[in-house]
């Protein structure tokens, strides 16, 4: 890695050690600390995913315009404000506001960090620069999250205060320091001959495979990440007896099969197409949701139902990690030269509306109709497998597999090695 990659994941990991801080607490320090209630704490996390799908469509114009620094820097100014009030903050109009602060600073981050990935590494180095990148928010979420809770003290406001002024100071340490990187080449509209801003959506829209690539990722946000926290959980406790402290334990698993197998993962990636590695993600994906089936509706032992829900989790992270080094790199193979930053927000808005969505469908569901949950979601997971099949017949060969690149040497005589081929055929 290069200087200016190196200081890119350290900004992914300060900023996810940051939100690790407060992120798990926020519910209880709006509803139970300050007093608020229980509908103001769950506006305030609305007002997270609203405030994201509000900004992306502008912040991708943005990057492209711009370039991805100066958006950045703008997004953790906004963001440490946003942190830092919502700390003093002690009415309901005060929270909602720095809380749509915090969130937009937020969601601008990942495609401006995703695009300036793009910048500094190349189609070869682009699947271990996004696969680090995921090992080191992971880590930095765990371990942000695991001081945290050992700092806040739900009888004393101070101690949340504490917690949001960290959070604060550390996107403004991450604005010195992502202040200093130089990107080898900074993507501006200009650079695409006949390409206008205002026609990038256009052009996005038109590009068939990348709208197959966005509806492949809401299903595969909806289906996982939108599930963790809400019907997945919901589900393991009323349906499988699972107590809190299993469902720490079957986080923990989660982020620790990310951490083992994040790097253990990237050659075989590496090496297979990108389309075959999601659809086996999908598989994989069914297969912990037959899990989560006979954790809850098996009607085993306790303790073999606690164990199949942990290896739930556990399943799901190992996806993960398959999926960290392929779907970001093949979005910004995706995109045109200088639409990285458009197609990264679009991307990232994808997300956004799946993780708004997965928990309002899911919470009731997982917490009511057990069977019919487990069932919805192993078919949406079976549907991941028929989706990145059909993906993969909308990209070149390269894109699906980068690693063919380097094999299409050039030989002595200057002849691509496939002419050198046929010509002897």
């Amino acid at each position: 890695m290069g200087a200016a990659m190196r200081r890119i994941h350290v900004g992914n990991g300060l900023s996810a050690f940051g939100l690790g801080f407060t992120v798990p607490y926020l519910y209880v320090y709006v509803a139970q600390v300050r007093g608020l209630g229980s509908v103001t704490a769950g506006l305030v996390l609305a007002v997270f995913a609203v405030a994201a799908l509000i900004v992306l469509p502008f912040a991708g114009r943005a990057i492209v315009r711009r370039g991805p620094l100066p958006v950045l820097l703008v997004a953790l100014v906004t963001a440490a404000l946003g942190a830092l009030s919502l700390g003093l903050s002690a009415s309901a109009a005060t929270v909602l506001l720095s809380a749509a602060a915090l969130g937009a600073g937020q969601a601008v981050m990942q495609p401006a960090l995703a695009t300036m990935i793009v910048d500094c590494s190349t189609t070869e180095t682009r699947s271990r620069a996004f696969a680090t990148q995921f090992f080191l928010q992971n880590l930095g979420l765990g371990v942000g999250g695991l001081i945290g809770g050992h700092l806040v003290d739900t009888t004393s406001a101070s101690s949340f205060t504490l917690l949001f002024a960290i959070e604060a100071a550390m996107f403004l340490v991450l604005v010195v320091v992502m202040a200093t990187v130089r990107t080898p080449h900074a993507p501006h509209v200009a650079a695409v001959p006949g390409q206008a801003a205002g026609n990038s959506w256009k052009q996005l829209l038109g590009n068939r495979a990348m709208v197959q690539l966005c509806v492949l990722g809401f299903v595969l946000f909806f289906a996982c990440y939108g599930q963790f926290e809400s019907g997945l959980s919901a589900y393991g406790v009323e349906a499988a007896g699972i107590s809190t402290s299993a469902l720490g334990t079957a986080l923990a698993a989660n982020t620790l099969m990310i951490v083992i197998a994040q790097f253990a993962v990237l050659k075989f990636v590496e090496r297979r197409r990108r389309s075959r590695v999601i659809a086996a993600v999908g598989l994989i994906w069914a297969v912990a949701w037959a899990v989560a089936g006979y954790a809850g509706l098996g009607h085993g032992s306790q303790t073999m139902a606690t164990a199949a829900f942990i290896s739930t989790y556990a399943l799901f992270g190992l996806g993960e990690a398959l999926l960290s080094p392929t779907l970001a790199p093949l979005v910004a193979d995706l995109a045109p030269t200088g639409l990285a930053g458009q197609y990264n927000s679009a991307f990232a808005l994808v997300k956004q509306l799946a993780l708004a969505i997965g928990p309002a469908v899911g919470g009731p569901l997982g917490a009511s109709l057990h069977a019919p949950y487990i069932v919805a979601f192993l078919l949406f997971s079976l549907g991941i497998t028929v989706l990145a099949v059909r993906l993969g017949r909308q990209l070149t060969d390269v894109q699906n597999q980068p690693s063919l690149a380097r094999s299409r040497v050039v030989t002595q005589g200057g002849a691509p090695a496939d002419a050198v081929a046929a010509a002897e055929a």
